[in-house]
């Protein structure tokens, strides 16, 4: 069980933590060679206060049965979750240089059947929410006590299914839902709203029934907060839209959309992780 309360030491902790997992995934990409850099960054909060803070769920035992159930619908960010994952101690941190080699559990996409832990296999974008809305529908007939969690990108809010689930779950009052859409304004091709124009993404959502909070994607603290306010729903689902900045962390590439599917050179690497770990020149990192 994970303990809600978010001190001040905690937070320092978990921004620490999430540093961490922005100079392990660039090592993934890096020894990968392909994968997606922005979007990855861009969730690394997050990532790490679900993992490291809200989430009730057990590294050693990925099954047990009263876990919180995390699904990813958008799983080209999957090397932040497994960067992760490996620091919460699903499995070694040196596995991460298998991430798309072949063979590995490290995909690049999520396979449920390959890595504990991971509960969906995603693979087109907008299926996520279905699965998650199935999920959550089938729990409350089974009188379960867990939560589902669902991230999506925000390009996915152009995918029909994304709004056949979003009817259902509202439909139904799936209380014990939230969506997280990663709001970082790109797409693979550009801008979400020069490609396919998203706004007013709030009020779409709440016309289909839902609670809607929009939060600072890189603010910890205001993040758990939201995800306690969506605890304390319990006539509607909630989906968290938490604006972000893609390739956060490395000033170079922010908001930067052709960073969404390249990964860095091992010279451009070594400079992100740099900047990563002392903001841009700011502090003095612990590795030097």
């Amino acid at each position: 069980m994970t303990d809600h309360i978010l001190h001040d030491d905690k937070l320092k902790e978990l921004e620490e933590k999430a540093m961490k997992v922005r100079g392990l995934l660039i090592e993934e990409l890096v020894e990968a060679g392909s994968g997606h850099t922005a979007g990855p960054l861009g969730m690394a909060d997050i990532f790490t206060a679900l993992y490291f803070h809200i989430l009730n769920h057990d590294p050693k035992n990925p099954e047990w049965e009263k876990r919180d159930r995390l699904i990813l619908s958008n799983g080209h960010i999957c090397p932040v979750r497994y960067a992760t994952m490996a620091l919460a101690g699903y499995f070694p941190i040196k596995e991460l240089k298998t991430l798309r080699k072949f063979g590995t559990r490290l995909q690049g996409h999520p396979e449920r059947e390959r890595l504990p832990g991971i509960e969906t296999t995603s693979g087109p974008l907008g299926s996520g929410l279905g699965q998650a809305s199935g999920y959550a529908y089938a729990a409350r007939m089974d009188k379960k006590q867990f939560r589902i969690y669902c991230i999506m990108s925000d390009g996915e809010q152009e995918a029909g299914n994304t709004w056949e689930s979003a009817m259902f779950a509202g439909k139904y009052k799936l209380s014990n839902l939230t969506a997280i859409i990663d709001r970082n304004n790109i797409q693979i091709d550009g801008m979400t709203e020069d490609v396919m124009p998203l706004e007013p993404l709030e009020e779409k959502y709440k016309a289909f029934n839902w609670n809607v909070l929009n939060v600072d994607g890189h603010n910890i603290r205001e993040f758990v907060d939201a995800v306690e306010k969506a605890k304390a729903t319990v006539e509607k689902p909630t989906v968290i839209i938490a604006h972000t900045i893609p390739g956060k962390g490395v000033p170079d590439i922010e908001g930067d959309f052709l960073w969404h599917g390249i990964p860095p050179k091992p010279d451009e690497a070594k400079h992100f992780i740099n900047d990563i770990r002392t903001l841009k020149g700011k502090i003095k990192s612990e590795h030097e």
